[in-house]
């Protein structure tokens, strides 16, 4: 694949095997921000933890995606 997503440390090692093959490559991570419209979750939660991944993404060149902030629309009235 040259695309992966990916919302928590479980997908650490899928973004990781993607983004590291030749040419170009995409990885994203959705941080589940906003707990108005969606299941908030983040470093110290009990279940779908973002830890690893956050301190990683940067130097690994994948993208974060913020919900509360980058979505207008998380689901569509």
């Amino acid at each position: 694949p040259t695309m992966a997503f990916g919302n928590s440390d479980g997908d650490f090692q899928m973004l990781e095997w993607t983004t590291s093959g030749e040419g170009p490559r995409f990885g994203m991570l959705v941080h589940h921000t906003d707990s108005v419209r969606e299941w908030a979750y983040d470093r110290e939660s009990h279940i779908g933890r973002l830890d690893r991944g956050l301190d990683e993404a940067e130097a690994r060149g994948w993208v974060v995606a913020d919900m509360a902030r980058d979505w207008a629309t998380v689901y569509t009235p």
